[in-house]
């Protein structure tokens, strides 16, 4: 059975740093791709980072570039997204995703890439 399960979430100040994480088990993040999501409360879901199989490639939605970083430790077979100079309009609920066939040299932006999905972790961002 898989899961994948976030956690680092909170509640900071504008312009604080936060690092989500996000452990697999019954998964290996190994040449898999990974990315993290968000839903903001009335708001679909939208893609903030993602990672290829390798490791090697990252993408960012443009909210977010300069300011966060998505890495993998496949060692620990854990996703990271560090969040720094975090605004209010980062609150949101994070969602880290897996998807369920290796690919070493794509990442994926879009949810219906992805298949495997954890219970996510709320940010919130105040003023």
């Amino acid at each position: 059975q898989v899961q994948l399960v976030e956690s680092g979430g909170g509640l900071v100040q504008a312009g604080d740093s936060l690092r989500l994480s996000c452990a697999a088990s019954g998964l290996t993040f190994t040449g898999r791709p990974t990315g993290w999501f968000r839903q903001a409360l009335g708001k679909e879901r939208e893609f903030v980072a993602a990672i290829s199989g390798s490791g090697g490639t990252t993408n960012y939605a443009d909210s977010v570039k300069g300011r966060f970083a998505i890495s993998r430790d496949n060692a620990k077979n854990t996703l990271y997204l560090q969040m720094n100079s975090l605004k209010p309009e980062d609150t949101a609920v994070y969602y880290c995703a897996a998807k369920q066939g290796v690919s070493r040299n794509y990442y994926y932006t879009s949810l219906k890439d992805y298949d495997y999905w954890g219970q996510g972790t709320q940010v919130t961002v105040s003023t």
